[in-house]
């Protein structure tokens, strides 16, 4: 949500909403972070009203029930526990993308929106994060493997998605077709320029992946 309002791309989510017949939620502990704090501070004003706006068209939805509580506590505990440098455990994520974790979990939704990388990693390739936190803290890690796999197993079901694929489902359906403007190479600008877009403001994607993503897309 952050980094599709930072490049003025929230509106993408209606019609994304319209065309797949679904919905999106986000849970209560998120809608605090996108706008109830914001909305106190004077840098991200703005930007809490303009989510504001989508959650009370009802394109946000959001849902908060004792399950979804009690499902990220348990969540949280885990992934909170399951890394420890000497004998300090290594907080990895924070309550609100868990809770997000939790609602998907709840409405077996079909995935989940999420840019911040050591969720995801954690989710798909944990030994991989092993690998990215000894780099990070210059120290040996060490692991509850019993905890990692109790996460997985909770979180078996979940498909992990970001803005970038949102972005370029969009470009695919035409969405960004005002963009297009008469330059050398427009297609491509346009996908690029969302691309990195969503990349700078948050979301957790390799510069080779974007090569990817328009060698795939511009033919």
């Amino acid at each position: 949500v952050i980094s599709l309002t930072t490049n003025n791309l929230l509106w993408l989510l209606e019609p994304l909403q319209k065309k797949f017949r679904g919905d999106f939620y986000i849970p209560k502990a998120a809608q605090r972070e996108l706008v109830t704090k914001p909305l106190e501070t004077k840098k991200f004003k703005f930007e809490a009203l303009q989510i504001l706006q989508y959650i009370n068209k009802g394109v946000l939805k959001i849902i908060d029930n004792q399950e979804i509580r009690k499902k990220t506590f348990h969540l949280l505990d885990l992934a909170n526990n399951s890394f420890k440098a000497q004998v300090h455990h290594i907080n990895i994520l924070h309550f609100a993308e868990v809770e997000t974790l939790s609602t998907a979990i709840y409405l077996q939704s079909s995935a989940v929106v999420v840019d911040e990388r050591t969720c995801r990693i954690l989710i798909e390739k944990p030994k991989d994060l092993v690998r990215i936190l000894n780099a990070k803290l210059h120290t040996e890690v060490s692991v509850n493997k019993n905890n990692i796999i109790e996460f997985q197993k909770e979180t078996r079901n979940i498909n992990i998605i970001r803005s970038v694929e949102l972005v370029t489902v969009a470009y695919e359906l035409g969405l960004l077709d005002q963009y297009i403007a008469k330059i050398s190479n427009p297609k491509k600008t346009l996908l690029e320029s969302v691309l990195w877009g969503v990349k700078l403001n948050g979301c957790a994607v390799s510069q080779q992946e974007i090569d990817q993503i328009v060698k795939l897309e511009i033919k």
